[in-house]
């Protein structure tokens, strides 16, 4: 059988494309056909663009032709030999790519099934959560504590949510775009400062007594902001570096590192210290959907554009130009 599958041919080149799949799934697999996928934007920019230097993680992993994405929903149409607990008609949250149809195997650590009150634009977040959850987890926040984000695309909004469910006195956040701002503070964000986090100083102490931030979270994945935020921690305080820069040499240290004996820590994916092994990427998952089902987090108006996938090639040049007013980007197949 025939899959729609989107792809990268080569540095800036999107396209839609049919792969050959098995008919039937394997032993100890099942076959999804994918109801929504959600681009992580940053991410896959970062990969359509494919420049990044030698030596990155980046520069190791893009290798044309390539296939983005890792966020799906997709209903379970056939079940092979051996499976157990996984039925035709189920929805399940997979990391698979940006493709129509998919063979998945069980067990697996990046497969969970979705709750029936949550919904597909809902669940498809499982993935960005994690990793975000994954952050917030290693800064150890105590109740009370204030926190700084810088950048509020989809992974700075979630950080945002997390921060609230975790009772901090104050939630800052910084970024260029008001819509973006406005998003956070809905979701709960105490204040948000726009422009640049050069100029976000006044600001931070404003709302920290004169203290700056305990936790300042850089979510840009861009190399100039890292100095930017080391002065807006407080003595002793955390930076968490979240975005993921494909330039890595060009990130600067200040002397807040030293003097002000700033702990700096950077996060990856679902990658979590041994203390905190007991949170592996599916229960952070299942943890995410219950805040869903509870009503705890709210992600569905995070999603600002929907697009065919036979679109893809228009949306990631567009995109590439200019994503400033986007945030959720939903393929829908």
């Amino acid at each position: 059988m025939k899959s729609k599958t989107i792809i990268f041919t080569d540095k800036e080149q999107a396209e839609l494309i049919e792969i050959d799949l098995p008919d039937e799934p394997g032993p100890s697999e099942f076959m999804i056909r994918t109801r929504v996928t959600l681009m992580s934007m940053g991410t896959e920019l970062a990969c359509y663009r494919a420049d990044s230097e030698v030596g990155s993680h980046w520069h190791g992993w893009v290798k044309h032709p390539f296939f983005p994405g890792y966020s799906c929903i997709g209903e379970v149409i056939k079940v092979g030999i051996g499976v157990e607990n996984i039925s035709i008609g189920d929805r399940i949250f997979h990391t698979t790519s940006h493709r129509e149809y998919a063979n998945l195997p069980i067990p697996s650590d990046q497969v969970v099934k979705v709750p029936m009150e949550v919904s597909d634009d809902e669940a498809v977040w499982s993935k960005l959560a994690t990793i975000t959850q994954t952050a917030v987890r290693q800064a150890e926040h105590a109740m009370g504590d204030t926190a700084l984000v810088i950048g509020l695309g989809p992974i700075g909004q979630l950080v945002t949510q997390y921060l609230r469910l975790l009772g901090l006195s104050e939630i800052l956040v910084v970024d260029q775009v008001s819509s973006r701002i406005d998003l956070a503070l809905a979701h709960g964000a105490t204040a948000g400062f726009q422009g640049s986090a050069a100029n976000a100083k006044d600001f931070v102490l404003e709302y920290t007594d004169g203290r700056l931030a305990d936790t300042v979270y850089d979510a840009t994945g861009h190399f100039s902001v890292l100095p930017l935020a080391l002065p807006l921690a407080k003595q002793y305080g955390t930076v968490i570096l979240l975005g993921d820069s494909p330039h890595p040499s060009k990130q600067h240290l200040t002397p807040d590192l030293l003097t002000r004996q700033i702990r700096l820590i950077g996060t990856h994916n679902e990658s979590l210290p041994p203390m905190h092994s007991y949170w592996t990427p599916i229960r952070q998952q299942r943890l995410f959907l219950h805040y869903l089902k509870r009503k705890q987090m709210k992600v569905a108006d995070l999603i600002t554009h929907r697009y065919n996938p036979s679109q893809a090639s228009h949306v990631y040049q567009k995109l590439n130009q200019d994503r400033s007013n986007s945030i959720g980007i939903i393929f829908e197949w």
